[in-house]
């Protein structure tokens, strides 16, 4: 096997959350481009259909779901359906995640409640539940959507920074205790991207040169720029990296 073959991913089955857009819709296409069939997920069914539809009309072998990964009961089942009637989940791409922003001193308790349920208690859910069917087959994928919030921070998000942070020491930990049963766990902390989720700062012309002038690569980060990071991750390229996050930030973490 040559070297590119390795980051082949034909036949393997990738259940993406939060896919219906943004990175989550990248990862997958990516996934899929490497010949993996695809599962997306998220809560809105219109928004989930339409993704699905785009990667189909690409010729890409997809299938959705849409669930809530805050809700235990709901994954549980979501999951067994999965493997019941697509096949046995190769590879979880941990991407459901959201954002709010306001002053430490006047972050409302709901958002708070929020911010963790959906960036940090869903990967525990979804992880588990894919986790415990990958085990007795020895062998699995699973990465985890950090961010470079994981080890840096800015004004008026903590919960989201704690949450991100949270989330890098959970991936070390699954990778500790999933390794010895042949499954890797990594992270991907992605930089300051152009996605709906940003789209506010993009549009803000002070905000966009501070980025701009701050981050080494000079500019944002487009969403193909993290292609690369989760093919390799999910593939044989990578049989021997567990536990570690890979920033794709254009040096943002790098420099003060």
């Amino acid at each position: 096997m040559s070297v590119l073959d390795r980051f082949r991913i034909d036949g393997r089955i990738a259940l993406v959350t939060g896919s219906s857009a943004g990175i989550g819709q990248t990862f997958a296409r990516a996934l899929a481009q490497a010949g993996a069939t695809v599962v997306l997920n998220g809560r809105d069914a219109a928004r989930l259909q339409q993704a699905a539809a785009e990667l189909r009309a690409e010729g890409h072998v997809v299938h959705e779901r849409a669930f809530d990964v805050t809700r235990r009961e709901a994954v549980d089942a979501a999951v067994e359906a999965i493997e019941a009637e697509v096949g046995p989940i190769d590879i979880l791409v941990n991407n459901a995640g959201m954002q709010r922003r306001a002053p430490f001193q006047d972050f409302a308790a709901a958002d708070w409640d929020a911010i963790m349920r959906t960036n940090l208690d869903s990967v525990f859910h979804v992880g588990q539940a894919v986790a415990r069917r990958m085990i007795p087959r020895g062998r699995g994928r699973i990465v985890n959507t950090c961010s470079v919030m994981s080890e840096i921070g800015r004004p008026g998000i903590a919960p989201y920074t704690a949450s991100k942070g949270a989330l890098k020491m959970l991936t070390k930990g699954m990778a500790i205790d999933l390794g010895p049963l042949g499954i890797t766990v990594n992270g991907i902390g992605p930089g300051y991207f152009r996605t709906e989720l940003n789209q506010a700062l993009v549009d803000d012309p002070a905000f966009s040169a501070w980025l701009v002038g701050r981050t080494p690569s000079r500019r944002w980060g487009e969403l193909d720029d993290l292609a690369g990071a989760v093919v390799f991750l999910a593939s044989d390229a990578a049989r021997f990296v567990n536990g570690h996050i890979l920033y794709v930030d254009g040096g943002v973490t790098a420099t003060l």
